[in-house]
């Protein structure tokens, strides 16, 4: 059970040229509360990578329920696997307290061969983003929460529709 303010952070971390990232002792803290070790790494379409602790992917990927009753009829829920099952990958955390990117998905995330790159929490996991990508993800969702709150405002300062008097 996911506990208040866990994978909440944002850091930035150094990748070594083997696509190792080395958690803070708070990142490690979260997973250890779920795993002895193993996590799941997943290629998020938004061009980060994902990592989260088995049992929060397992309740991601089976949202509703067993994938057997539908494969043979729904092509869009085989594309659905496919794309799980291709941009998944699982591995553990090392005594060190590091994970291993593997190149495919480096590539994938934009990330570089060696250098900095972000943590960022998201509550059931992290994601590992390429500076400049989570800059352009973080001004896309401040450009969103912001529009957002002026379609809400605009709403509420509409005038009631009339009502009839009969």
């Amino acid at each position: 059970m996911t506990t208040p303010f866990e994978f909440c952070a944002q850091e930035e971390c150094v990748m070594d040229a083997n696509g190792r990232l080395k958690l803070s002792a708070s990142i490690l803290r979260d997973f250890r509360r779920h795993t002895e070790g193993d996590v799941v790494l997943y290629c998020v379409p938004e061009g980060a990578i994902g990592v989260f602790p088995p049992d929060h992917w397992a309740r991601i990927r089976r949202p509703d329920g067993e994938p057997l009753d539908r494969f043979a009829s729904d092509v869009l829920y085989r594309r659905t696997l496919r794309r799980f099952g291709a941009l998944t990958f699982q591995t553990e955390i090392s005594p060190q307290g590091r994970i291993t990117i593997p190149p495919g998905y480096r590539d994938f995330a934009g990330l570089p061969a060696a250098g900095k790159v972000m943590l960022i929490g998201c509550e059931i996991g992290i994601e590992v983003w390429s500076g400049e990508a989570w800059q352009r993800e973080l001004s896309a969702i401040q450009e969103h929460v912001t529009e957002k709150s002026r379609h809400a405002m605009a709403s509420d300062l509409q005038p009631p529709p009339p009502t009839s008097t009969r």
